[in-house]
């Protein structure tokens, strides 16, 4: 699994964000062989909220888009992830289903 993480909008993630990336990436271990890239996308918003997206490209073809905006980066990064763990796994099943 190939990832790319990347601020937009002038905004630039700093080291304890990207540290803070790589602990959850290792949650997603279990899962890395169903995914072939994966996009992270930090921007901070006019409003003072932070958006963090991501796009998802399964090793099968498909892909996911997911986007979440908390006033804190480090809660928009723990819900991206859920989603994420959360979007892998349904994926997962259904290729598994047929």
């Amino acid at each position: 699994m190939t990832v790319e993480v990347k601020g937009t909008h002038g905004y630039a993630p700093g080291e304890n964000t990207k540290e803070y990336i790589d602990r959850k990436l290792k949650r997603l271990d279990h899962l890395k062989e169903h995914v072939a890239d994966l996009h992270l996308s930090l921007d901070k918003l006019n409003s003072g909220e932070f958006k963090a997206e991501s796009t998802i490209h399964f090793r099968w073809g498909a892909m996911g888009h997911i986007k979440v905006t908390d006033r804190d980066l480090f809660k928009a990064l723990d819900l991206l992830f859920d989603k994420i763990e959360t979007k892998v796994t349904k994926e997962k099943g259904k290729i598994q289903d047929h």
